[in-house]
């Protein structure tokens, strides 16, 4: 692998020693780890609270600790499968009717439908879900309908059957953005530090994107979340990632260096959007950065 020198927009100087977060495994776990940890930071209070309240007693009162777990119970709730993604046709946009159901039809069953759902259970305290569970899931999947490939193409299964080679070694199109991409640059840029990879992130929202970030938070919508526009998005980034792209392509470093741009913004989309959630839900009040 040739050389790198990380781009003026990633580059982060750690002045000190950082709590390390977990090892690094894949985009499941680590993604979705940096999507919580950067919502933590932009909880209000009220929320705060209200969060450690719901989690689990493993979580350690760490809401970034429990956004892995919709996956670990993928086979245990075998109906919750479709509520990761929302696939297209391939014409780069989303539609909600068209798009949003399971494989048997079954209308809502998808990651925009599910984001819904668990939210209005958060915030109907009658509703039969349990809430703690009702939390984790709606911390997974919005990390998930920001992944671009979660938006991806029926016909390859978000691009899951289309196998290439991350640079010498095996995966598909799906797996790079998952897992390739973030794994290449925690061993290259951030010394396997997620911590590391997460202050760069935050540097970037409050410097780079700090125009955007209000705009990422906005929704104006009073009956339903805005995840519909999150998939929209990622259903746009979806044809770009796919661009290029045959069975058997080998991806290296023009590939890795216009993918992890998009990686890292759309895990800091999904981090302030996340926490735009929880706040109307349990407070009412503007995200509040920290």
């Amino acid at each position: 692998m040739a050389a790198r020198v990380l781009p003026l927009l990633l580059v982060v100087i750690v002045a000190a020693a950082m709590a390390r977060a977990p090892t690094a495994h894949a985009w499941g776990k680590e993604g979705h780890y940096m999507v919580c940890k950067i919502a933590e930071g932009f909880l209000t209070k009220e929320a705060a609270t209200a969060v450690k309240e719901l989690l689990p007693g493993w979580a350690g009162g760490e809401l970034a600790e429990t956004c892995s777990w919709a996956d670990t119970e993928r086979f245990r709730y075998r109906w919750s499968s479709p509520l990761h993604f929302a696939d297209t046709p391939g014409d780069c946009q989303f539609n909600y009717a068209r798009d949003c159901h399971n494989t048997n039809g079954e209308k809502d069953m998808c990651v925009v439908g599910a984001i819904n759902n668990y939210t209005n259970a958060l915030e109907d305290s009658s509703s039969p879900y349990d809430p703690t569970e009702s939390l984790m899931f709606l911390a997974h999947f919005v990390g998930d309908v920001h992944q671009p490939l979660h938006c991806g193409h029926v016909k390859d299964l978000g691009g899951n059957t289309i196998i290439v080679h991350w640079y010498t070694r095996k995966s598909n199109l799906h797996h790079v953005w998952d897992v390739n991409v973030i794994e290449t640059a925690l061993k290259e840029f951030y010394n396997e530090d997620v911590s590391t990879m997460i202050k760069a992130i935050k540097m970037n929202i409050t410097d780079e994107w700090s125009n955007e970030e209000k705009q990422w938070e906005t929704c104006r919508s009073r009956t339903k979340t805005c995840a519909d526009k999150y998939a929209e998005e990622s259903a746009k980034l979806a044809c770009k990632a796919y661009e290029g792209v045959e069975q058997e392509s080998t991806l290296e470093d023009d590939y890795f260096f216009a993918a992890l741009p998009v990686v890292q913004k759309r895990i800091a989309q999904g981090g302030v959007r996340l926490a735009a959630i929880l706040n109307r839900i349990f407070s009412g009040n503007k995200v509040q950065s920290s």
